[in-house]
């Protein structure tokens, strides 16, 4: 099983989307191994967007992020890295097709609703800036065998 972080960011919590995104991932059969509600300091946005510390934009973006609650999950299933992007849809909201999140709730770039790990790598670390180990309960749902075949 692959792990992603999910961040439902504070423009997704302020338009009360929360439940409407986090539906999204359990109708998919993905598993909530973890979530919490927390607000991201200017310490750890720096942390979390490390790569885009020095760019021009990154003021805007840890202004953004810091500015309300976010909520932070752990999903994880089959292939979820790239199941949760494909769910998400273009990381701009005017780009993305209609029935992907961001194609139905969202019409900026930057206000998009929702992060998402981008490879394994980025999961693993971002996992840990959000979460201790002891905060991760993962366990197979009942209806697990309704969900995929046994070889998969």
């Amino acid at each position: 099983m692959e792990r992603t972080l999910i961040l439902l960011k504070p423009d997704c919590v302020q338009r009360r989307l929360m439940g409407a995104v986090i539906s999204r991932f359990e109708n998919k059969g993905l598993n909530i191994i973890a979530m919490k509600m927390l607000q991201v300091t200017p310490e750890l946005a720096k942390q979390h967007y490390a790569e885009h510390v020095s760019k021009p934009f990154y003021p805007g973006l840890e202004k953004f992020i810091t500015g309300a609650p976010v909520v932070a999950l752990v999903l994880e299933g089959l292939e979820v890295i790239r199941v949760v992007r494909d769910i998400l849809g273009a990381t701009s909201g005017l780009k993305a097709a209609a029935g992907t999140i961001r194609g139905d709730y969202s019409s900026s770039r930057q206000m998009n609703l929702v992060h998402a790990s981008d490879g394994p790598e980025a999961a693993a670390r971002e996992i840990a800036l959000y979460f201790q180990a002891n905060e991760l309960c993962g366990y197979t749902p009942t209806l697990v065998e309704w969900l995929k075949a046994e070889d998969e």
